[in-house]
């Protein structure tokens, strides 16, 4: 049986690395002249060794101390200090390889250590500088970037679970609103016609019922709140008798097509507390739904003005518009004007997508 053991990228990284730079010295070794391959196949490994070494060993005592944690004001004089070490312990160790192998292979060699050392330390001091800080700065650079990388998600997740928060915030407020405005609606139904009343009550239970069971979800389909709608404006019909009429066009599949619970309600809602009601005459309410380039547009119009805060005041309203937000971030849209003399026109855009 075979056992295929996975290298870690870390590791390939590493091996990676340090052999093209033993490669690039023994290459150029091989050009200058004088080239013993036994020897040269030496220096190759040995430097592989301590190359891998010394990293290896700055890389699990800066993980131990969480310098990987650190910001850079903190990290900066720590990188100095520890280039510098590993570069005066790199010069030890090559140096010591180089004068071991060479006194191996070339049995002739008279050298003191000393004088080796001396006529080579400065270049090799050099090179550690910068084979040190490159290595040094690309660890850092990698757990910096990564540590980036983590905060943006958890930034991000963060974010996801206060906008959840504030649209079940925002769900919840929603149920008390619309049961004291239906409840306002049977209680003139009381008196003036207890059959109705009792019809008013059992709509007002299926509507509570539908509504909570909305609430569940985010968005539902157009077709469940064009039904909730329905129960809604039978409800306010037995109180407003001929007064109220309705007008409902739609040019979409609504079983297609999702919308946030009570949106359209609301925007009816609406309509018949500022317009309806305010007239003794009564008047028409017209729902229209239709794809317009890539939104689908839903459209409220009524006979009634825009008085004082009406355009801007109430629950119903100003949680539509912030649920708007959160749900579709910034890519629906929600508006209110006066069209016309005493005429006002509600739109809410969804995007298709």
């Amino acid at each position: 049986m075979k056992i295929i053991t996975r290298i870690s990228t870390y590791w390939k990284i590493q091996l990676i690395g340090w052999i093209s730079a033993s490669l690039y010295w023994g290459v150029s070794a091989f050009f200058y002249g004088n080239f013993i391959w036994k020897m040269g196949i030496a220096d190759l490994i040995l430097d592989v060794c301590i190359g891998i070494a010394l990293t290896n060993t700055y890389r699990n005592f800066a993980i131990k101390k969480r310098w990987n944690k650190l910001n850079l004001k903190k990290l900066v004089p720590r990188i100095v200090v520890s280039i510098l070490v590993l570069s005066l312990l790199y010069v030890f160790l090559i140096v010591g390889k180089l004068y071991l192998v060479r006194l191996f292979f070339l049995k002739g060699s008279t050298i003191s250590f000393v004088a080796f050392f001396k006529s080579i330390q400065l270049q090799i001091f050099i090179t550690g500088i910068r084979l040190m800080s490159i290595w040094v700065l690309a660890f850092h650079l990698y757990y910096y970037s990564r540590l980036e990388i983590e905060t943006v998600k958890e930034n991000a997740r963060l974010s996801i679970l206060i906008k959840e928060a504030q649209l079940n915030n925002l769900n919840a407020q929603l149920n008390p609103h619309f049961l004291f405005n239906s409840l306002n609606s049977i209680k003139f139904l009381i008196l003036e016609n207890p059959h109705l009343a009792r019809r008013a009550i059992d709509l007002l239970s299926e509507l509570l019922r539908n509504s909570l069971n909305s609430n569940v979800a985010k968005l539902i389909s157009l077709s469940a709140e064009i039904n909730l709608v329905n129960d809604y404006l039978e409800l306010e019909k037995m109180r407003f008798e001929e007064r109220l009429q309705v007008k409902i066009e739609t040019s979409v599949d609504l079983s297609k097509h999702l919308v946030l619970p009570l949106s359209i309600q609301t925007l009816i809602e609406n309509a018949i507390k500022h317009g309806i009601e305010k007239r003794k005459s009564g008047g028409i309410i017209w729902l229209k739904i239709e794809k317009e380039n890539d939104f689908i547009k839903i459209s409220v119009q009524n006979l009634g003005t825009l008085i004082g805060e009406i355009k801007d005041s109430g629950i119903g309203l100003n949680n539509l518009k912030e649920r708007l937000l959160l749900q579709y971030k910034g890519k629906a849209s929600f508006e209110i004007k006066e069209v016309s003399d005493e005429t006002v026109l509600a739109t809410i855009l969804l995007p298709l997508k």
